[in-house]
């Protein structure tokens, strides 16, 4: 290996010595890894066993021959990892708050904390404070219809209604929105719609806030789709736009236009900085005396401080005006204030406050987005072809053109794995969406919305009002041209978690090197692809209560035990299966035999025949049937606790299974299992419920299913 290195001319600590810069861009990276460990480790003991682990690491490094990067790095990182995951495991413990274990209805006299206005579902959300109810969670989140609200239930208002409470969702099927971690961190302990009426003991002794006046004003003033959208760029609160909008927004690549981001941020920071800055220019004693820069900066950092607090202060609006200080502070001292370093100095503010924002798309496309536009522009090469020159309209309009369509090619290459890993698909258009998408709201949409604003003061917003109004209307022309073509989006089946941590890592090794090693990175990122490519639909699904049940047809279709499921179930399982078509009737299968209780269906699959059977119903069976049936059956699954002598030759899904391992995607080809639990997962928001002994289903296969069933289905 030295005389390798000899001849190559490479040696690590060379290497380390050209990148010292880029060194300290790696922090946030160590911390993260610890947070992201503790996430995916299942219990206290693996937890434990890895902070040995970083500390073991530190330690040999430790004994290695002082002065040497290497050595450095490696004491850094093992230390970094442990104080991740002890970070965010410290936080699990002290933002700890009981939850619901199981559905209840109760009367609950509550007093509240929050009202958030969600007019596209016409239904109002409150954050409650139970009152004297000690078995209750302290925190609880309640939908309320538009019809049963009233003027007086606003902050500090007390309400008493009848309701059934639920726990915290947990994602309905593998790789699906974990709802239940993120309220645990809220300090929301149950969830729930209230009954009418709504008895209101004590009126709210103050009308609604800033944001919540803001919000209704600017639906008064814009009418249709184009007010929710208004509405969403000035507030935060994105509870108007209907679903055909907010899909046509995703689909177009287009909704981080939505999410109070660092665009919004920069957009009302840098107007802010310019008109002080002109307005200071008026007056020569001000030119020639005054420190214009930090003047002009000072006002744009206190724009941006309450534009967060304005717009809610969630965590991306946190993230964004942090770096939006940062730039800020680096402009008044006369530095060069955009660089990597400035975006690894906000992602280590944000995961020591938040860490439990890492796991969230949020955190990571935000992120994403800016250090790939960073590290785009401090390539020399695009920093050549992007620099001002002396050249004619033309040539300059297209260069801006290419410019603005290269950053959004690199932001939707860095954006696609993170879209595939949470959503399952990821936009293929979006790039050239965004060329005209952005330029319009930064330099249309947000100036006249704000000038709207500003002249309403005076009752002379109309006129602006009305440009906002178009120019909202052309962005929705634009999503829904581009989410409606067949090619706006690439569908994928849910991917494993090593598949996506393995091309995260493989990116930021790209991105954040600077020699030509960098591209190194590219093998584990092209290995993920080739993962993502390869990955195989599941051939049935299984939501976490059992109740609805998909199965992959023969040919490219799926379909749907349940007809009259919701739109969100449907849609849930559509994306965890990777399908973009319609559901049809698992009955209308030629291959299903179904009664009002159960159905059977025979599935060809890896060269052999799969019986299925599947309750439907909830009503008594003959035992010596269904005895028979399940025998005959490789797999059972129902809703209901079945009886042990219920014994398929493969696979028995129950609501005791399901109740420990949630929701399930099952590959017959391969014969696995996929389950949104891991066995023993000790998380704090998982319910404490104890899991069957049979532990087949985590197996890739056995002896039984080895057996190939009867080619002919039983009728039931």
């Amino acid at each position: 290996m030295k005389a390798w290195r000899q001849a190559s001319g490479f040696s690590p600590e060379q290497w380390l010595e050209k990148e010292r810069e880029q060194i300290p861009l790696w922090v946030p990276v160590g911390l993260g890894i610890g947070i992201a460990a503790w996430f995916v480790l299942p219990h206290r003991w693996s937890w434990l066993a890895f902070c040995c682990a970083a500390l073991a690491l530190a330690c040999a490094a430790a004994l290695l021959p002082a002065g040497g990067r290497g050595r450095r790095i490696a004491i850094s990182a093992g230390i970094l990892a442990c104080l991740g995951c002890l970070l965010i495991w410290g936080k699990a413990v002290l933002v700890e708050e009981p939850q619901l274990q199981r559905a209840t209805f109760v009367t609950v006299t509550g007093k509240v904390q929050s009202v958030n206005p969600v007019p596209a579902k016409h239904m109002v959300r409150l954050l409650l404070r139970p009152m004297d109810a000690p078995a209750l969670p302290s925190l609880i989140r309640v939908n309320v219809r538009e019809s049963d609200m009233s003027p007086a239930i606003g902050r500090d208002a007390i309400i008493r209604f009848r309701i059934r409470l639920m726990p915290p969702a947990p994602p309905t099927l593998p790789g699906g929105y974990d709802f239940a971690a993120r309220a645990y961190f809220a300090g929301i302990g149950a969830t729930g719609r209230a009954l009418p009426p709504v008895a209101i003991i004590k009126p709210a002794t103050a009308g609604p806030g800033i944001r919540e006046r803001l919000f209704s004003h600017i639906l008064d003033r814009v009418e249709g789709p184009a007010g929710s959208i208004a509405a969403a760029l000035a507030t935060g609160d994105q509870g108007a736009i209907v679903e055909q909008d907010a899909e046509a927004m995703r689909r177009s690549g287009l909704a981080h236009l939505l999410s109070i981001s660092g665009l919004h941020v920069t957009a009302l920071v840098g107007a802010v900085i310019f008109l002080l800055m002109r307005a200071m220019a008026l007056s020569r004693r001000a030119a020639l005396d005054w420190p214009l820069m930090l003047i002009a900066a000072g006002g744009g950092a206190l724009a941006g401080i309450g534009y967060t607090l304005l717009t809610g202060s969630e965590v991306p609006t946190i993230r964004s005006c942090i770096a939006a200080l940062l730039v800020l502070g680096g402009l008044a001292l006369g530095r060069e204030a955009i660089t990597l370093r400035l975006v690894a100095t906000g992602a280590l503010i944000v995961l020591c406050f938040w860490p439990e924002a890492l796991t969230g798309p949020s955190f990571q496309m935000s992120f994403g987005a800016v250090v790939a536009i960073v590290a785009l522009s401090e390539h020399p090469r695009f920093r050549a072809f992007a620099a001002a020159r002396d050249e004619n309209g033309w040539r300059k309009f297209g260069r801006a053109i290419a410019v603005l369509l290269l950053t959004g090619l690199a932001v939707e290459l860095v954006l696609a794995p993170i879209a595939f890993y949470h959503f399952h698909k990821a936009g293929m258009l979006g790039a050239f969406a965004n060329i005209v998408a952005i330029p319009l709201t930064t330099f249309v949409v947000m100036p006249f919305e704000a000038m709207a604003l500003l002249l309403d003061l005076f009752g002379l917003g109309a006129p602006a009002w009305w440009i906002t109004g178009k120019a909202l209307e052309l962005l929705l022309f634009i999503a829904h041209g581009v989410g409606g073509s067949p090619m706006a989006v690439a569908l994928g089946p849910a991917l494993p978690p090593w598949v996506f941590g393995v091309m995260v890592m493989g990116g930021l090794w790209c991105l954040l090197w600077r020699s030509v090693w960098r591209w190194l990175g590219l093998a584990p990122v092209g290995i993920g692809f080739i993962a993502i490519l390869l990955n195989p639909s599941p051939d049935i699904l299984v939501t976490s209560d059992g109740r609805h049940v998909a199965i992959r047809a023969e040919g490219t279709g799926m379909a749907l035990l349940r007809d009259k499921a919701g739109d969100y179930v449907r849609s849930a399982l559509a994306e965890s299966a990777g399908y973009d078509g319609v559901l049809e009737s698992l009955a209308d299968l030629p291959q299903a035999r179904c009664s009002a209780d159960l159905c059977s269906v025979l599935l060809d699959k890896a060269g052999r025949s799969w019986r299925l059977l599947v309750t439907r119903s909830g009503m008594f069976i003959e035992k010596e049937a269904f005895r028979r049936d399940c025998q005959r059956a490789d797999i059972v699954i129902s809703d209901r606790r079945l009886p042990g002598w219920c014994k398929p030759k493969w696979l028995k899904v129950d609501r005791s299974m399901l109740a420990a391992t949630g929701g399930l995607a099952i590959n017959l080809d391969r014969m696995t299992v996929r389950t949104v639990h891991a066995p023993n997962d000790a998380h704090p928001w998982i319910p404490r419920r104890r899991m069957r002994t049979d532990q087949s289903i985590f197996q890739s296969g056995g002896a039984a299913a080895q057996r190939s069933p009867s080619p002919v289905a039983s009728k039931p």
